[in-house]
Formats: C-alpha cells, structure tokens, sequence
C-alpha cells in the first residue's frame, strides 16, 4: 500500500520554518556550484591569459574532480557524525579561502615559471574540490531530518533547481563579471558570496526538526535513527555493504561520463571552437547556459514529480529513462555535426542533453541517498554517489583535454560517452522495483535490499 505523508508535515508553521532552513543552505549550495564552476566558465579566458592548451586545462579538470570524488566518499560518515550544518560551514570556510588564493595568482603569479604556476594553482583547486566536497552531503544530511520519503521525488527536483541556479551564476554570470573587471574577480565574488551565506547559515540554520522545536516527526523509513547514538561502524556497514548502494553508486558513476564530458565542463569551448561563440556573441553563450540550466531544472521536476506519484516512491524507472535519452541526444548531437547544421541546433542539443542528465542526477544525488541512506547514513550515501560520479569526472577531465586534440576530435567527443549512458540504463534496470526498506510500498520480493 502507498505511504500516507503523515500531518505534521503537512503544518503550514512547520513548512514555513522547513522553507526557512531549506533557502538558505540552498542558496548555499547554489554558491557552492558558483565557486567551483567559475573555472570551467571562464576556461577560454584562462586560456588565452597563462598560455595554455586544453591539455592543461584537462590538468584541472582531472585533479578537481578526483579530489572532490575521493574526499566526498571518506567526509560522508564525518558529516553524519558531526551533522550537516557544521560540515556546510567547514567547507564554505575552505572554498572561500581556496577562491581567494587563486584569484591572487593574478599578483603572485608572475613571479613564477609557467610549469610552477599552473601546478600551483592545479593544487589549489584541488584543494578546492576538498572544502566543494561538504556541499552535497551537508545539504543532503539535513534535509533527510525535514523531508518524508514521499516528499524526497520533488525534493530533488528543488534538488536540481540549486545546481542549475549555480552554474547559472557560474556559467551565465562570472563572464559578464570579467567582462568588465579583471579575472580574478571571477574567483573572489563567488568567494564573497559564499561567505555572506555562510554566515546566515550559522545564524539560522538548524540541522533537524527537533533543535527548530517541533518533535516526533516520522520521516517513513525503518531505521528510525537517533541521532545522538550513531555508530560510524553502523554507518558504514549501512551504505558500504549494501548491494543496492553499489549499483546505485555505479549508475551515477555512469552519469558522471556523461555529465561531466559535456554539460558541466567542455561546452563553452567546444562552442568557441566548433561554432565560434566568443565574447563578441555573447547573446548565444547566455542563451545557451540559461537553456542548459532551465531544461535542467524541468528534467528534475518532471523526474522527481513522477517518481515520486507514476511510480510510487521509485527513483531508477526515471533514472533508466534519463540514461536512454542521453543515449539518444548524444547520437543526435553528433549526427548534427557530421552534415553541418547550426549551432542552434547544437545549442538544441545540449539543452535537451541537460534535461536527461539533471533529472537522472537529481533523483541519486537528491533522492536516492535520502531514501536509501535515511537519516543516519544520508550523507555517507550521498558522497559514495556523488563521489563515483566525481571520480568518473576525473578520467573525463584528462580524456577529454586529448580527445578533442585532433581534426575530428569534437566529434569523438559527443560519441564516446554513449557506451556509459547505455551501461547505466542497463544496471538501473535491475533496481526497477527497489525501494528502502520499512516503505511500507509493495516491492518484489528481493528487491528491498539495502
């Protein structure tokens, strides 16, 4: 039988206070995306000002991502230990300091040898991707407290509506900032903001229900944590020995080929490159990062939405689906090439790629580790997924800076990551019925296992 959101959740007063806590961290988050994407945004300019070729670029876009992959997998069971709140602030202290610190090299910087200086500021946006590494598991950490189960569907939606806003502010507006004012700038306002947020959270964020005074609040799942007596071994044993959680994790691994290979990171240069959409058409770069971010935030409302009402609580149908139009946008956006369409029709293209992408990242990143997590190990599931994904970004970032080297190499780049979007859809099928257990959803025997 279908689970029944129980009333307290539907109380306006707790609502309110709910949509309180939830703007900020997710403005927050929104920052978090900001300050980590102003480089992929303003990638052509780096370029041109410190003399590198797109081999360098794969540099930062291979450590960035492996850092972040590897750091959001071992943070995981420290933010369900020390709680979400504090994790968010940890790492919106080190991803201000890190933006500073590069957008310094602009004075420190030519005191220095090419090599040094780009090794140095590989480091520094490693490091980076360290203090980014809270984001996910903090915001997902504290929302497993407020949300129930059946309300976690549209909860990614939302989910995907903080990423596509901040890389609307990543790739939308740092450009326009160092249109006008040096590039270093393009690091430091996002750090400011990051900052200014930061403080609002430590001001009124609360990690759970409980400390904003409103207790009992049945979220849907079995474990029924008590988050005064985690275990971290339990924790552990939770995400890292489930079978489930594994196939789950691969299928945003699979996700993160894809993501990371042309919506999040390669776009603005290929359109330089391939349609050349430089500063001086800078109407079909806003146009294209606006597509890419509102397509992205329609594909998680129209999976979240259905996952959690057509499918009853389900994420991997809508997941399986996300992976087949990937596979299918791909083809088209390679085939669009080949007999030289517009670059309208490229554009079309990667916005209609992001609707798939987002929609099936927002159902593992914003639902899947709340409902298979839970309470107790929401963040530690969280950064097992996400972190998959980061590491398969990480191969991305160092393949695609030599891939897309030769005369065709822009082609092989819209090829090469349908292999992995078809895997996903393949290993997303088995979990087709899967559901946390204590749902209390009618599953297929077998398929509760977590």
């Amino acid at each position: 039988m279908d689970v029944v959101i129980p009333e307290q959740f539907r109380d306006k007063q707790y609502r309110t206070r709910r949509a309180e806590n939830w703007l900020i961290i997710g403005f927050l988050y929104a920052l978090f995306y900001m300050s980590r994407y102003n480089f992929s945004s303003i990638a052509p300019s780096l370029l041109a000002h410190f003399h590198w070729v797109k081999k360098d670029l794969g540099i930062f876009e291979m450590i960035m991502p492996l850092v972040y992959g590897l750091s959001v997998v071992f943070n995981g069971p420290i933010a369900d230990r020390v709680g979400g709140k504090k994790a968010f602030l940890f790492g919106a202290t080190g991803a201000v300091l890190m933006n500073f610190l590069f957008g310094l090299s602009a004075f420190y910087g030519p005191s220095m040898s090419k090599e040094t200086l780009k090794w140095t500021l590989a480091a520094i946006w490693g490091a980076n991707g360290y203090f980014q590494s809270f984001g996910a598991l903090s915001i997902v950490k504290i929302n497993a407290q407020w949300f129930h189960i059946r309300e976690r569907g549209t909860f990614a939606a939302i989910f995907g509506i903080l990423i596509r806003f901040g890389l609307i502010l990543a790739f939308s507006g740092v450009p326009i900032i160092i249109r006008y004012i040096p590039w270093y700038w393009g690091f430091w306002v996002p750090a400011i903001l990051v900052a200014a947020i930061a403080l609002a959270t430590f001001v009124f964020v609360k990690d759970t229900p409980l400390q904003a005074g409103y207790s009992g609040l049945d979220t849907g799942e079995a474990d029924g944590a008590d988050e005064s007596r985690i275990a971290v071994t339990d924790v552990l044993r939770k995400v890292f020995a489930s079978p489930t959680m594994w196939a789950i994790a691969l299928g945003s691994m699979m996700i993160g080929f894809v993501r990371r290979s042309v919506v999040d990171a390669w776009w603005p240069i290929y359109l330089e490159e391939v349609h050349h959409v430089t500063s001086g058409t800078a109407w079909t770069r806003q146009i294209t990062a606006w597509g890419i971010a509102l397509a992205g935030i329609a594909g998680g409302f129209a999976f979240g939405i259905s996952s959690d009402r057509v499918f009853k609580g389900r994420r991997a149908p809508v997941i399986v689906i996300g992976f087949l139009g990937m596979a299918l946008t791909l083809g088209m956006f390679w085939l669009g090439d080949a007999v030289s369409m517009s670059t309208w029709f490229a554009v079309t293209c990667l916005v209609t790629l992001s609707f798939f992408v987002n929609g099936a990242h927002g159902m593992i990143g914003g639902a899947a580790s709340m409902d298979f997590g839970g309470r107790k190990a929401a963040a530690t599931a969280a950064g097992l997924f996400d972190g998959m994904q980061y590491l398969a970004g990480a191969f991305v970032g160092l393949a695609v800076g030599y891939i897309t080297q030769g005369d065709n190499g822009w082609q092989h780049w819209k090829l090469w990551p349908i292999p992995f979007a078809l895997f996903g859809a393949f290993v997303m099928a088995f979990l087709w019925n899967a559901m946390p257990k204590g749902s209390r959803s009618a599953m297929p025997k077998g398929s509760q296992s977590h």
